[in-house]
Order: structure tokens, then C-alpha cells, then sequence
């Protein structure tokens, strides 16, 4: 199981037009990840989704809080002893054609993590060869036909396939997909999302899904956690289908009313939720986060910051002093 609790990431940001700034990517997101289980991040471009995921995988600092990896705090350990522990978590990149090395075959790619494994654990080096075809087998390629290809002369999902593959060399306990079919043509997706969820019920790996995308979020952890993030604030945070099915935050009801529907599948009599301003990152951070842009909000909310709690009006946890259940409709095509 991994966990996180209290986790706060600054960015520094030095400009010689509008001089240094500080931007808080994270305020204080807890989280929790059971062995084999699923969960996902959903939210807007630049929530602080992908850094989160980032600190997960130990490929980020941050400021304050905890990660927890099985029962070992890594504040307690020094960078070099995190690294066995962070090993068990491996990034699949959400661009596949930058993410593998482009003069090197897919044979080379999976063997050098394979042999340094190998070393480590004394095994021979007919081990790699073997281990190599078996984990492309896992992601549904064939070894004799991918082994001597380079990146460019396979398709995108062929590419991504690859990365799963190089992830799963090291026998990781949970998979951190930050956008991984974002960059893949649409007849595509479907399959890598299948292969993420075949190979959680066949490995017992864990999977976090990071994702913009409320169908994706639904799909490949529908008996996990919906993480709802908001300029680094988890604003609503449950089981998936209750989530979705009854929000109660207005920023999930605005990302699910943002959600294009055929001509004719509306249902009459219910209105959008949708944000009434554009975010404006300079202003004061008093009060709910999303006070500005919510067309629901009150006095408390402009001076007092909700923290995410269980009420009597929702059984998932929430950040909002005003929960509720409102009617969500998706815009039809035509107004998109």
C-alpha cells in the first residue's frame, strides 16, 4: 500500500518581466493506494495532477509530508535508501515517441534494465533473453517480430505497449499512467486501457490513472478511488461511480456538464453547472479555491478555505460548504 499525507510542492518561478513567484502546485493532498487496487487524479490542465503523480514515483521533490511505502516512511531514509523502495513504482510516460530512445532497438531498450537486474540477483544472462520475450508477451507484441525494431518502424500503441513492457522488467507493485493514451489514435486507446487492467488482475499491480478525461477515469479503475484535484487541492474524493453518478462538489459537476452528448440523449429540464470565470492565478488564495469561478458560492466561501470532510449530505469526502446534489447535463454536440 502506498500512502500520502499532507503532501505540499512550491514551484519557484524566477522571470525577468514579472519578477520571482511562487506557485503552489500541491496544498496539503492525502492519498491512499491499496496493493492491486486502482485509483485516478482527474482535473484541468495544470492542477497539479502530473506532479503528484511525479512525487509518487519519486521522480519529484516536495516541501512537506509524508510517502509511505508498504510501512517504510521515505522522509525517514536517505535519498539512496528510497531508491529499492521507489524502484517498485515505474512511470508509463504519456508520450510513447519521446519516451524510448530512438537509436536503440526495443531488444537493446529492455535489456539493459533486464541486465542490471540480472547482476543484482545472480541470475544468468539466458534469463534476459527469456525475460525480455516474456514481458512483451505480457503487453501483447510479438518478441520475434518487436526484439530487432527500432521505435520508428512500430505504430504508436505498439510504442506504448513497449514502455508497459520496460515498466514491467523490474516486477513494479504499481503502474503510475500519467496520460498514457492522450498522445494514441482514438481506435487505439481502448486496447492500452484493457492491457492496464488485464495486467492489475494478472500481477496484482496497483494502477494510478492521472487523466483529464471522466470516461478513461471511469474505465480503468471502476472499483477504485476518483481523486478530484483543483489547483492542488483535492476537492472531492470517493469511490468512482459514486462520484461520478452524484457529485456534490460544483467543480466535478462542472467537469461532468463539460461532457459532449449526441443531439437528442439530453435530458430536458436540467442545467449545466459551469464555472462563471476564467481562473485567474493572481489573485488572493483566501477562501475556497474555486469561490470565483463557482456559481453556487457564499459568504463563508470567500473567507474560509472547506477541507475535505464526510457530511451527512454525501458519503464520499468533499471540500465544499455547500454540498449538493444537482442536476448535471452534458452540452450537446452542437454547442461545442
Amino acid at each position: 500500500m502506498i500512502t500520502g499525507t499532507g503532501i505540499v510542492k512550491t514551484f519557484k518561478q524566477r522571470g525577468k518581466v514579472l519578477g520571482a513567484r511562487e506557485v503552489m502546485a500541491l496544498r496539503g493532498v492525502d492519498f491512499a493506494i491499496p496493493k492491486g487496487g486502482a485509483a485516478s487524479f482527474i482535473g484541468e490542465s495544470g492542477c497539479g495532477k502530473t506532479t503528484l503523480g511525479r512525487i509518487i514515483a519519486g521522480l519529484e521533490t516536495y516541501d512537506a509530508g509524508e510517502i509511505i511505502i508498504g510501512d517504510v516512511t521515505m522522509s525517514s531514509l536517505r535519498p539512496k535508501q528510497r531508491q529499492p523502495h521507489y524502484r517498485k513504482i515505474q512511470l508509463i510516460h504519456q508520450d510513447p515517441y519521446s519516451a524510448l530512445n530512438p537509436t536503440r532497438t526495443i531488444h537493446q531498450t529492455l535489456y539493459a534494465p533486464l541486465s542490471l537486474r540480472a547482476r543484482q540477483t545472480g541470475r544468468p544472462r539466458s534469463w534476459i533473453e527469456e525475460r525480455a520475450a516474456e514481458v512483451l508477451s505480457l503487453v501483447g507484441l510479438d518478441p520475434g517480430t518487436v526484439l530487432a525494431r527500432y521505435p520508428h518502424q512500430l505504430s504508436g500503441g505498439m510504442r506504448q505497449r513497449v514502455v508497459i513492457a520496460r515498466a514491467l522488467t523490474v516486477d513494479p507493485e504499481m503502474l503510475v499512467a500519467d496520460e498514457a493514451v492522450s498522445m494514441i489514435d482514438v481506435s487505439l486507446r481502448l486496447g492500452i486501457l484493457a492491457l492496464l487492467k488485464d495486467l492489475r488482475e494478472r500481477l496484482g499491480v496497483s494502477v494510478l490513472f492521472i487523466t483529464h478525461d471522466v470516461a478513461t477515469a471511469r474505465y480503468i479503475g471502476d472499483d477504485g478511488e476518483l481523486y478530484v484535484i483543483y489547483r492542488g487541492q483535492v476537492v472531492e474524493r470517493g469511490p468512482v461511480d459514486t462520484v461520478i453518478a452524484d457529485p456534490v462538489h460544483p467543480y466535478t459537476q462542472s467537469l461532468l456538464s463539460a461532457i459532449p452528448v449526441l443531439h437528442g440523449l439530453e435530458r430536458p429540464g436540467e442545467q449545466p453547472v459551469m464555472p462563471l470565470e476564467s481562473l485567474d492565478e493572481s489573485q488572493s488564495d483566501e477562501g475556497c479555491l474555486f469561490a470565483r469561478r463557482c456559481p453556487f458560492r457564499g459568504e463563508r466561501c470567500t473567507s474560509e478555505r472547506p477541507l475535505l470532510a464526510v457530511t451527512e449530505a454525501a458519503p464520499q469526502q468533499h471540500a465544499c460548504f455547500y454540498p449538493e446534489r444537482r442536476s448535471v447535463i452534458a452540452r450537446p454536440m452542437s454547442e461545442v
